[in-house]
C-alpha cells in the first residue's frame, strides 16, 4: 500500500478532494479487515460530503450495509 499512502499524501497536500474519494474508496478494496474497510470508506465518505459529491450516496450504504451508519 506504499503507492496508495504516498498517492493519498500528494492529494492531502494538493487539497484534492475528488482524489481524496477515490483513493480512500480504493484503499477499502483492499483493505485487510471489516476495521480498516470501514475506516477508509467513513474517511471517503467524509470527503465526499464536504464536496458535494454524488458518491456520498453510495458510500453511505455501503456503511450502512456494514452497520457502521
Amino acid at each position: 500500500m506504499n503507492d496508495l499512502d504516498a498517492r493519498m499524501c500528494a492529494a492531502h497536500e494538493a487539497g484534492d478532494g475528488a482524489a481524496l474519494i477515490a483513493l480512500y474508496t480504493e484503499a477499502a478494496l483492499i483493505a485487510a479487515s471489516d476495521t480498516a474497510r470501514g475506516f477508509y470508506l467513513t474517511h471517503a465518505f467524509v470527503h465526499a460530503l464536504e464536496a458535494g459529491d454524488a458518491r456520498a450516496n453510495d458510500l453511505r450504504a455501503e456503511l450502512h450495509a456494514m452497520g457502521r451508519i
